[in-house]
């Protein structure tokens, strides 16, 4: 009697725990240590975490490709939106984020979102990589905008190609979008035609000002740092690309992709990321 109330009493709590994990609503089904570490088959303790950071036009789910690859190779990811409402504000938003993380971090930028990962990782000291995809990799009081325009193949300046909205609750300055017939042609060239059109109608707006807002630090110049070039580029000319992935002494490689290049190609953005993420393992 006593040894099957014994054996009812953990059926019960073994219950109990299962009922508990699936409430947590966990999107990595790799089991958890006592000390909450995902451990898997491919999970070593020193495993960093890899925060991806999206830009304008884009939200988080522009990352979905690549999560999931990422995942499959047992590594913990964090793709939180990003407000797109100025430089500053979204760095320290990020920041915020960066300090919750235990353990190492590999801080993934595109587009915009690269000079909020070169500011947000200044003096960050969990962050021990920087990929850049596709991203501005601003010095200390250069902007996305000026950047844009030091090397020609931009075409997103271009009046037929945005549109602007004023701020609302007479907030100074505007906010931009990518038309949404130009969308695929200027954003997401090489993106079937039906994801283009579900990006383009849930783009999230930037403000001009976000743009045009100098950089305050510069995190790769101390962090090691990767490049992902997107050589069919009409956001970010290649050019620019190249250059800056070359001044931050950037691990570089290029991919004949478009701007939105981890929705084209997420398997060489994941790659990328994954030897970023060795480099912080292994320490080489």
């Amino acid at each position: 009697m006593n040894s099957l109330v014994s054996r009812r009493a953990v059926t019960a709590t073994l219950l109990a725990g299962v009922a508990t994990l699936g409430a947590t609503g966990l999107a990595n089904p790799v089991p958890a240590t006592a000390a909450g570490r995902p451990r898997g088959p491919h999970h070593h303790p020193q495993s960093p975490t890899v925060v991806l950071i999206h830009g304008a036009f884009a939200d988080a789910s522009s990352w979905s490709g690549v999560v999931e690859r990422l995942q499959r190779h047992g590594l913990r990811v964090l793709a939180p939106a990003l407000p797109l409402r100025g430089l500053t504000s979204d760095a320290a938003y990020i920041r915020s984020v960066l300090d919750s993380v235990a353990g190492p971090i590999v801080l993934v930028g595109h587009s915009y979102g690269g000079a909020v990962i070169s500011q947000a990782a200044a003096d960050a000291p969990h962050v021990k990589a920087l990929v850049y995809i596709a991203a501005f990799v601003p010095e200390v009081g250069e902007s996305a905008l000026q950047l844009t325009g030091m090397f020609p193949g931009s075409t997103l300046g271009q009046a037929t190609a945005t549109r602007y909205y004023p701020l609302p609750d007479g907030g100074q300055g505007e906010e931009l979008v990518i038309k949404k017939d130009l969308f695929r042609k200027q954003f997401a060239a090489g993106v079937p035609v039906r994801t283009a059109q579900v990006m383009a109608a849930g783009q999230r707006p930037i403000t001009l000002a976000a743009l045009q807002e100098p950089a305050k630090a510069a995190a790769w110049k101390r962090i090691p740092s990767w490049y992902l070039v997107a050589s069919e580029d009409r956001n970010i000319p290649p050019a620019a690309e190249r250059w800056m992935a070359e001044r931050a002494r950037a691990r570089t490689v290029t991919v004949r992709a478009p701007h939105a290049v981890s929705v084209s190609d997420p398997g060489p953005v994941a790659d990328l990321i994954l030897r970023a993420a060795r480099s912080v393992r292994f320490g080489h």
